[in-house]
């Protein structure tokens, strides 16, 4: 094993573990919480997996780590089955890709199956067993990029099945000169019918959200759960742009109705629409006691 790969001391005896090249991004740690969990400022394994369900899941975690640091003393047998469980489902329409690139400091992509055209929200990186299974599920038609930050393999993805890009015009960049479409000012904009668009600032100048269906809020970094908290929030820590505008952002979005938030980065959660209301409301009353000082290094919030 190479020196810049050790078994971290932290993970509990057994075949799989967590190497010292683990970059804290939080995606193990949510999506197998019964393996993995936080200590001395990264991912460790907790607990060996001996059921087959807790297993897979800590495989896909596996395969979804953005830096390749979730490890086996060992040949992984089931690995080929917890591959081709992701997309993973999350709920109604709603697929988890995995896969979480490097680029994208281990950001969540999603999968949205509409019968009009499915909708990838970010970028997954582009891993040939995701590819083909995205394409058996009918490929995919439009990519709504919620911020610069977390693109990843947009390109390849959008050749591979050609789909149109869409981001915000406040976010373009390096690497997003050829995107489809781009969005200018703050108004809502109505993709197609249970498909919304609410520009929302603050976290970048373009960051965006996708509302689908009055059901399901896409946040990218704008906003989500932490399980530190116990609460929406956001990261001023991890705001790039304008704190106070992000606040503002944040209060816009109690207009809409969801019961659902599926970010990028932190946890995603679900709550009926009275109480997503009132966790919104909260969330805007913390932001405001909140003063963020200055710009933070270029890591991204984990849960």
């Amino acid at each position: 094993m190479s020196a810049k790969r050790r078994r971290r001391p932290e993970n509990v005896a057994g075949e799989l573990f967590v190497d010292d090249s683990c970059i804290d991004c939080d995606t193990c740690r949510w999506m197998a919480p019964a393996s993995f969990d936080r200590e001395a400022g990264k991912s460790r394994v907790h607990t060996q997996p001996d059921e087959p369900e807790q297993l897979l899941a800590a495989l896909r975690a596996l395969v979804s780590c953005p830096t390749g640091s979730i490890r086996s003393e060992g040949k992984l047998e089931q690995l080929p089955e917890a591959m081709a469980g992701l997309p993973a489902p999350v709920d109604g329409p709603v697929l988890h890709c995995g896969w979480h690139a490097e680029a994208s400091f281990g950001a969540a992509s999603w999968l949205i199956l509409r019968e009009s055209g499915n909708v990838l929200v970010d970028s997954p990186r582009f891993a040939a067993p995701l590819v083909e299974r995205i394409e058996a599920l009918g490929g995919v038609h439009t990519m709504v990029l919620t911020h610069k930050d977390d693109v990843a393999d947009h390109a390849r993805f959008a050749e591979r099945f050609g789909a149109r890009r869409i981001l915000h015009a406040g976010d373009m960049g390096p690497g997003l000169a050829e995107v489809e479409v781009l969005l200018e000012g703050s108004d809502e904009v109505q993709l197609a019918p249970g498909l919304t668009i609410i520009p929302t600032p603050g976290h970048t100048a373009g960051s965006l959200c996708l509302a689908v269906d009055r059901t399901w809020l896409f946040t990218g970094d704008h906003l989500a759960w932490s399980e530190r908290r116990g609460a929406l929030t956001a990261f001023p820590e991890h705001c790039w742009h304008d704190w106070e505008l992000q606040r503002a952002s944040v209060e816009r979005l109690m207009a809409q109705r969801f019961s659902w938030v599926l970010p990028g980065h932190g946890r995603m959660v679900q709550l009926p629409p009275a109480e997503m209301a009132l966790a919104l409301a909260d969330c805007v009353a913390w932001m405001a006691s909140v003063k963020p000082a200055g710009h933070a290094p270029t890591a991204e919030p984990g849960g």
